[in-house]
This record gives C-alpha cells, structure tokens and sequence, in this order.
C-alpha cells in the first residue's frame, strides 16, 4: 500500500498538548486509538512537512 493507494476508512483525528508539555496527535478509527506525542520541535517539523505537502497538492489540482 502507497500514499495514492484509496482506502474507505473513516477516522478522528484530534491534535492538542499534553500536561507532559508534548503536542498528541489522536485517531481514532475502526476502534483503534492511537495517541502519538512529540516534542514541541517535533511537531513542528511535521506541521512544516504538512504544509509542504499541501502546496504540492494545490500544484497538482492547478
């Protein structure tokens, strides 16, 4: 399974800081739950490869 490969899930997602001062990313889906923390640095990274991925996308629907 690829990036571009469809898949019909449904899923929660839900971003927030922790009291531990880490930022959780939460999703829930099909009855998994899965709590990802990451440093405050961390997560900004991934919100940089986030927006990243974004304007690529936007590039392709031009």
């Amino acid at each position: 399974m690829s990036i571009n490969t469809e898949r019909e899930i449904q899923a929660n997602m839900q971003i927030g800081p922790t009291d531990q001062g880490m930022v959780r990313i939460f999703i829930e889906a099909d009855g998994v739950e899965i709590p990802m923390d990451f440093d405050p640095e961390e997560a900004e990274e991934i919100a940089d490869e986030i927006r990243a991925a974004a304007m690529a996308a936007r590039m392709v629907n031009e």
